[in-house]
């Protein structure tokens, strides 16, 4: 049986173009190392492949929950969960998969699911800082990024030469098997070429139940609906997608490709209400994409790359009001995005080397929103045209200066009723806004393997469609929304300032940033409550909706965040240490009051020993109770202790066996005090608690 290198590796990306996540590597660290990127400008948070399949989360935010600066929504967990980041979330943390926004609808509403699921993923990517420039002004917070090999990049297998004349082919299956809700996934992956075409192939399934709680009482109603043997009511999902792509390999490296993707999921909300009224969401989106990377290697150019995404998104919500079980509403997403990007060929200068990349950005979005009651909002579409650059130079003793800006035109066209005159007549709005942005970091070798950096941003961002024009009904947070069309750019500065280790027997990354929001995008709860109708709202009212208005108040975030692992001492042939966590984030407005929905201070350690083929670990993660809430709208929420642990064991086979060329099996338990875990950010914390005890057994084969 071989035998895996156990010895760190100091870097999990090769060389990138400034300023881009960059890309995996075919040999990733070994499992339980952390994997820190060192030549960033700002902290990157890295999943690789093998964290990806021994995580027990089953959507892009469960598999972040715990990552230090990042959470999630938890709004459907296990279903619907989005990456929240240094407590920002929705229109100001971008999703998207090999470089293309995943689209869907996931920022307008936290019962909205994302449309990607992490088991066809190869590697996940939080970036934050001057980076985020290069996909747009929309990712103040953070960009997720989700890669996998639906567009080939190269050859699956063997050298250049051998591929060309006999080809190759590579599978691998992703199959586990869970507790706390009976689940059951499994993914298969297939890729295969020869002479320079490379195919890939993937499916993808699960399905759960109900999860099991811990046996508390809900904090509210009263009267909660009966336990289903310790169960939350209403939880229960499966999806599927699979997914069809091709690339043609270029002389040079380079490559063209597409693939056509096909995502479907089916969930439930859980919560009091939803759970009386049979509350459910059916979901599909239709994706094709294309990617490519032209070699020119001339004078002045030496590589175009393009990224190109077409997106056919519906989600229907159904339940049963007013003794009609069906179809209430629908939200709907036609979207175009094409990004093309010329890196310049490096410029030798007297004091140092200048390497740049210039690109031009272009989005097309319609949405619309029909329902029983009128929709949230009438059809709108926006187009946005982008140009942006980024210099990078490397001066003598290891020091690197970046300067990036972006530029872009938004035009947002829609309707909005007249509120105070005529609800019933809407009138056409139309916004143009030329959002600037511009960023500077410096990054810095020091003794020791150490890297400093220090990064500043001026980021504008424009407001967004359903902020300027929503009216109506907003199920997922309890509100009537009413936009304001009269929003204006929302403005952040930001500073960071981190240092970190990649590779020796400690390796740790800390970083401390601060934000200034000018005119913060916000729902503003300001006291009425409404029925179905605006008219309806009134102070004292009956109905059960807040009502909720677009607002922009002057905002200030700050924060820290530290991850670190040291190797302490041999033992039994492989490697004893210690782990820990730190992070916290504080945001309040300029005028009084905190911004609310703000993740707790969470603090966290743990033992983990590794040698060539087997891991294991615990962590303990505690979270303190937050009380820094928004004044109305937003209740305390209690400390938790989120218990982790794994142990799994990696085996490479003999070629020609029939089990495969490796074979990865392991069992991940999460939440094993079985705390009662509710989540700060969430809308529904006082009635949906999070899973309680759960054991995951996975197995991971590769051909």
């Amino acid at each position: 049986m071989a035998r895996r290198p156990a010895a760190p590796v100091a870097q999990t990306r090769a060389p990138s173009p400034p300023a881009a996540p960059v890309s995996p590597t075919s040999e990733p660290a070994p499992r339980g190392v952390l994997a820190i990127a060192p030549d960033q400008y700002a902290a990157v948070t890295v999943v690789t492949s093998e964290e990806l399949r021994a995580s027990t989360g089953t959507t892009l935010g469960d598999v972040l929950f715990a990552r230090p600066g990042v959470t999630s929504s938890t709004f459907a967990p296990g279903a619907a969960s989005r990456p929240i980041v240094r407590g920002l979330d929705n229109y100001r943390v971008r999703i998207q998969e090999n470089g293309v926004g995943a689209s869907g609808v996931s920022e307008m509403g936290e019962d909205h699911g994302v449309p990607l699921d992490p088991l066809g993923a190869s590697q996940m990517e939080v970036v934050r800082g001057p980076a985020t420039l290069r996909w747009g002004s929309q990712a103040v917070g953070g960009v997720v990024n989700v890669s996998n090999n639906r567009i080939p990049e190269k050859a699956p297998c063997g050298d250049a030469v051998s591929f060309r004349e006999i080809g190759c082919a590579r599978a691998e299956t992703r199959a586990a098997i869970a507790t706390v809700d009976n689940l059951l996934e499994n993914a298969t992956l297939l890729d295969a070429g020869r002479d320079d075409v490379v195919v890939h192939a993937d499916v993808h399934g699960r399905r759960a139940g109900d999860y099991r709680i811990p046996g508390y009482p809900y904090l509210f109603p009263p009267d909660p609906p009966p336990r289903l043997d310790g169960r939350q009511p209403n939880s229960s999902m499966r999806s599927g997608g699979a997914s069809l792509g091709a690339s043609r390999l270029l002389p040079g490296g380079g490559f063209v490709g597409f693939a056509v993707t096909q995502y479907d999921s089916h969930y439930r909300i859980p919560g009091v209400e939803p759970a009386e009224t049979d509350t459910r969401i059916e979901q599909r989106q239709t994706r094709v994409t294309g990617r490519g990377e032209l070699p020119v290697k001339s004078t002045y150019v030496d590589v175009v790359r393009f990224w190109a995404g077409l997106t056919d998104y519906k989600h229907h919500e159904l339940g049963d009001e007013g003794g009609f079980d069906g179809v209430q509403q629908t939200f709907t997403n036609k979207d175009l995005e094409v990004r093309v990007e010329t890196q310049f060929t490096p410029v030798a200068l007297p004091f140092g080397t200048l390497t740049s990349a210039a690109g031009l950005q272009g989005n097309h979005q319609l949405l619309t929103s029909p329902g029983l009651t009128g929709g949230l909002y009438d059809p709108n579409r926006t187009k946005t045209v982008a140009g942006y650059l980024f210099n990078e130079l490397k001066l003598a003793g290891e020091l690197k200066m970046q300067l990036a800006g972006r530029i872009e035109h938004a035009q947002v066209a829609g309707s909005l009723p007249d509120f105070l005159a005529d609800p019933s007549a809407p009138l056409a709005r139309r916004r143009s806004f030329t959002p600037a942005s511009a960023a500077f970091g410096v990054l810095r070798d020091l003794p020791y393997g150490l890297v400093a950096s220090l990064s500043a941003q001026y980021v504008e961002r424009a407001p967004r469609a359903p902020e300027l024009l929503s009216r109506g009904v907003h199920d997922a947070t309890g509100t009537f929304d009413v936009g304001n069309p009269d929003l204006g750019i929302e403005r952040a500065k930001t500073l960071e300032l981190g240092l970190r280790r990649a590779d020796g027997p400690l390796r740790f990354e800390a970083a401390l940033y601060a934000t200034r929001f000018d005119g913060f995008i916000f729902r503003n709860l300001t006291g009425p409550v409404c029925e179905t109708d605006f008219a309806s709202c009134a102070i004292g009212g009956a109905g059960d909706l807040r009502l909720a208005l677009y607002s922009q108040r002057n905002a200030v975030f700050r924060g820290a965040e530290f991850q670190s692992q040291l190797d302490v001492a041999p033992l039994m042939g492989g490697t004893i240490g210690v782990e820990n966590q730190f992070d916290l984030v504080r945001a309040s407005f300029t005028s009084g009051g905190n911004v609310p929905r703000i993740p707790p201070m969470r603090l966290g350690g743990g033992l983990f020993w590794r040698d060539a083929n087997w891991l294991a670990r615990a962590n303990l993660l505690h979270a303190f109770a937050q009380n820094d809430i928004a004044e109305t709208g937003e209740t305390p929420t209690r400390g938790y202790n989120l218990l982790r642990a794994e142990v799994s064991y990696r085996m490479s086979l003999a070629p020609g066996d029939a089990w495969g060329k490796e074979m990865t099996v392991g069992l991940v338990g999460n939440n094993l005090l079985n705390q009662d875990i509710r989540n700060s950010v969430s809308f529904r914390k006082d009635e949906v608690l999070l899973p309680g005890a759960n054991l995951r057994f996975f197995a991971n084969v590769l051909f």
